[in-house]
């Protein structure tokens, strides 16, 4: 009994001293984790504008690998990337996760509305501070039921707009001679409803400027069959083709319409011609093809991130793919420049009415051009830069990208004049 008691006491000797030992240690506070949700459609009919995302994050990640120094201490920086699927309802569905699970600090969201508009949707329910971009602001804002007086209050967005566009569009057109008759393509989504619209989209500025625009109506995304498009537009004697399609239909569209003779001599189209991709499928037939140019290599700006220029950021897209550049490619790491900024300015995790606060003071010279909140068309809304220009076969790459219009931002170089297609 005496050797069973001696033992008991030498283990609760140890323990307490062991017990002691702690309490008496300083305590070591393990640092914040700043998080940073993404959400973008890396798969699906929308998966060409995210096809440089993983370059992107991968020299984002390089860049912050030490973290960030926030209020003297150094936070971690974690990139939580979703994909979309190009699917509203799953971009919902993801947001909420990174929200309600992983708690972010700041949403990032690119490409289209169908992505955009449901994950800063979310955002501003659940009170997460979020930046958006590659929509044009008016679908982003009007479609979520923004009002002008007052906005939203926690999500910001960054790109150009309807007015910006239909500048660019015309002032190629006014290029070439035509009979000024134009046919719409705008499908039954955010974009085609937008652009289409008769009070804010392409209809009653076209109509000012002399055009007739003849618009067939809203068909469905992924459409097999553009017959009745193409037929309304040989009978209304269509020069001009406008419009912003997915990649797919655009294919499906323009080898139909060379299958018909319908030949117009300018096709300017949104979304679907921004892709080199789109340009190589359609083999010669894609020459002179022409669309909006938010970012090219040959923009005059730099990183705040990495101070890389866009030159040296497209070549490192090309060595690293050995794939052509495409535009999202800036304003998807411009988006992580924001992001970076406004958590060096902010509290840091787990502070989001701080970091809200940041984004809202957000003066920043980016990849893209500058990005400041407070002067915009509409509260939330910073505008970007746009210019015009047609793919051009037999260049560095089997088509390029030249830009043939800069009335709208005179300080990004242009590189030849619009021609008619063929």
């Amino acid at each position: 009994m005496r050797e069973i008691t001696r033992r008991g006491a030498l283990k609760g000797s140890a323990a307490g001293l062991a017990a002691a030992a702690v309490i008496g240690a300083p305590a070591i506070a393990q640092a914040k984790r700043i998080k940073i949700g993404y959400v973008s459609p890396q798969t699906g009919p929308l998966a060409p504008f995210a096809e440089a995302d993983n370059f992107v994050i991968a020299g984002v990640r390089e860049a912050t690998k030490a973290g960030l120094s926030i209020g003297g201490r150094n936070q971690p920086f974690e990139i939580l990337v979703k994909d979309s699927q190009s699917n509203p309802n799953r971009a919902a569905e993801v947001a909420s996760d990174l929200i309600l699970k992983d708690e972010v600090d700041l949403m990032l969201v690119a490409s289209t509305p169908e992505t955009t508009n449901p994950v800063c949707d979310q955002c501003e329910v659940n009170e997460v501070p979020c930046v958006s971009s590659v929509a044009p602001w008016q679908p982003w804002f009007f479609a979520r039921g923004g009002k002008p007086d007052t906005g939203f209050k926690h999500t910001y967005h960054f790109f150009w707009g309807l007015e910006d566009v239909i500048a660019v569009y015309t002032n190629m057109w006014g290029q070439v001679p035509t009979n000024k008759s134009v046919g719409g393509l705008f499908p039954n989504d955010g974009d085609g409803n937008a652009w289409g619209d008769k009070e804010r989209g392409f209809p009653p500025v076209l109509g000012k400027l002399g055009y007739k625009l003849t618009d067939p109506g809203r068909f469905q995304n992924l459409n097999d069959n553009f017959s009745a498009q193409i037929s309304a537009f040989k009978a209304a004697n269509v020069e001009v083709v406008t419009g912003v399609v997915i990649p797919p239909d655009l294919t499906t569209f323009w080898n139909q319409a060379q299958q018909q003779g319908f030949k117009p001599k300018a096709v300017s189209i949104g979304k679907a011609l921004l892709f080199p991709v789109v340009l190589e499928g359609l083999g010669n037939a894609g020459h002179n093809l022409s669309t909006e140019v938010w970012w090219t290599p040959h923009h005059p700006f730099k990183s705040s991130l990495t101070g890389a220029r866009a030159q040296q950021l497209a070549d490192g897209y090309t060595q690293a793919s050995k794939k052509q550049w495409t535009q999202p490619i800036g304003f998807v790491h411009a988006l992580f420049e924001v992001a970076v900024d406004v958590m060096k300015r902010s509290k840091g995790a787990g502070e989001r009415a701080s970091v809200l606060d940041a984004v809202a003071r957000t003066r920043l010279d980016t990849i893209v051009g500058p990005i400041a909140w407070g002067s915009g068309p509409v509260k939330n809304v910073a505008k970007t830069p746009l210019v015009g220009g047609q793919w051009r076969r037999g260049g560095t790459f089997k088509y390029d990208l030249v830009i043939t219009d800069n009335q709208t931002a005179p300080n990004i170089p242009i590189a030849g004049k619009m021609e008619a297609i063929g």
